[in-house]
């Protein structure tokens, strides 16, 4: 899931930001990739936690995640439906258009914070060295990517 929300979708959105129809487009494109991803991510988790009989979505981390992801595949259908720019049925719509880069910026700040509280389920707490080189990155791309 975190190849599909902080790669792909982080770097949709930047795509986005360099306005025009090609980058439109594009930004649609990698932000479905980032969601089949992320899909793909989703499954592989839900199997191995069936393989080893434990409970599923019993944390923030996990509630986060399943969350994210329906937000984000609501976000990309009525992007895909109101905002594409050849047939969109309403492209020209601010506020649409306001409503969808906020609710995405949003959905992708809660992913990535996901997906620090998951690295921190996995090391733990004692090791603090790995979770800051992990976000540090993360920390220094958010204001270009998320504002």
């Amino acid at each position: 899931m975190m190849l599909g929300m902080v790669g792909m979708m982080g770097a949709a959105a930047l795509t986005k930001k360099r306005m025009g129809y090609t980058n439109t487009k594009l930004h649609g494109i990698m932000a479905w990739l980032g969601m089949f991803l992320s899909g793909g991510g989703f499954y592989v988790i839900y199997q191995n936690k069936e393989k080893m009989g434990k409970e599923h979505f019993t944390t923030i981390h996990s509630w986060a995640g399943l969350a994210v992801l329906i937000g984000c595949i609501m976000a990309g259908l009525a992007g895909g439906v109101f905002l594409h720019p050849d047939f969109g049925v309403d492209k020209q719509n601010g506020t649409i258009r306001k409503a969808h880069k906020l609710m995405s910026r949003g959905l992708l700040m809660v992913a990535w914070l996901a997906t620090l509280s998951g690295l921190q389920t996995l090391v733990g707490d004692d090791d603090v060295k790995t979770l800051v080189m992990f976000a540090a990155p993360m920390i220094a791309a958010a204001p270009f990517t998320l504002m």
